[in-house]
């Protein structure tokens, strides 16, 4: 069988397609149009987030057997239409899971310690002890929502600091030895930090916005390493700006690109974009939470085992 790359993983992703008697081909600089003009030659198709794969390109993938979505997130991919034609989608959220629980933690020790702003103040000359005291993360209680492979991670990597960890998921009795499930008012009622591990859905998109923000029982720190459309970002200024959150790490944006390479694309920054990256107790990254050395090899892994699994 033959597959199709459109974006560039792991080398050991082609060769271990290529021990399992694939025919590889890559088509990483190729446009939408070349590809739909000869992905109907293709039975396997590997991609991450660069393409749209939607009814029209399905219609035209007349021989395709499976999807490899080197990642986790499948907003990209219409897996109504997908699986109407029988076409396997295999995912691969087990593979950057410890990336991102890890990100996330530092991201929530260099907020609560003050460690941007100490660092920034050092370089222009202050020497400011007081201006930078931090807070502990001891018996704290930590929110998860969204309570899968990112989610679990977290919490078990954070569960090592003495704190209250609580989780909610729209699926039941997915807690653990690492964090109890609770609905939703008691999440909000109890929590002093949220950290957000929950896919692109409509129920997900804008779930961060005024109406969250202002039924939290105390002032909290937020993390995202999820998707950056889960926050609305004016109500996440007006938030901070209140002091009701105190502050927040964003691996992700809502003025991402569909591709997640770039949130400058436009001459002028939105006001509420701006805001952040001027802000002390804002600490922004490139959507890299998942993008570790080791894990860039165990998502290609995890893809090479879903398709053995699958075929042989």
């Amino acid at each position: 069988m033959k597959v199709l790359h459109l974006e560039e993983n792991h080398p050991t992703l082609i060769k271990g397609l290529q021990a399992l008697g694939f025919k590889n081909d890559t088509a990483y600089t190729d446009s939408l149009a070349e590809i739909l003009a000869k992905i109907n030659q293709y039975e396997g198709l590997i991609i991450r987030s660069k393409f749209p794969i939607d009814e029209d390109f399905l219609a035209r993938a007349k021989k395709l057997k499976f999807i490899g979505r080197v990642g986790a997130g499948l907003e990209n991919i219409d897996v109504k239409a997908v699986e109407s034609r029988n076409i396997h989608l295999l995912n691969a959220p087990e593979g950057n899971r410890n990336a991102v629980g890890e990100h996330a933690l530092g991201m929530l020790l260099s907020l609560m310690n003050r460690l941007k702003a100490g660092h920034a103040s050092i370089k222009s000359g202050r020497w400011d002890r007081e201006g930078h005291r931090g807070w502990e993360l001891f018996g704290r209680t930590v929110g998860i929502i969204g309570y899968g492979n990112t989610g679990k991670s977290f919490a078990k990597r954070i569960s090592g600091f003495d704190v209250k960890t609580l989780c909610y998921d729209i699926l039941d009795n997915v807690g653990d030895q690492y964090a109890k499930q609770v609905d939703w008012k008691t999440l909000q009622a109890e929590c002093e930090i949220i950290s957000l591990h929950i896919p692109q859905t409509p129920l997900t998109r804008g779930m961060i916005d005024k109406k969250f923000i202002a039924g939290m029982g105390h002032a909290f720190w937020l993390l995202n390493t999820a998707r950056g459309s889960a926050v609305i970002t004016e109500d996440l200024v007006a938030g901070l700006q209140s002091q009701k959150i105190m502050g927040a790490g964003l691996d992700v944006l809502e003025y991402e690109t569909r591709s997640f390479s770039s949130i400058f694309n436009e001459k002028k920054l939105p006001p509420a974009l701006q805001y952040l990256i001027e802000a002390e107790n804002i600490l922004l990254s490139p959507h890299v939470a998942g993008w570790t050395g080791e894990s860039h090899v165990k998502l290609a892994a995890t893809i090479i085992g879903k398709v053995k699994k699958l075929f042989f």
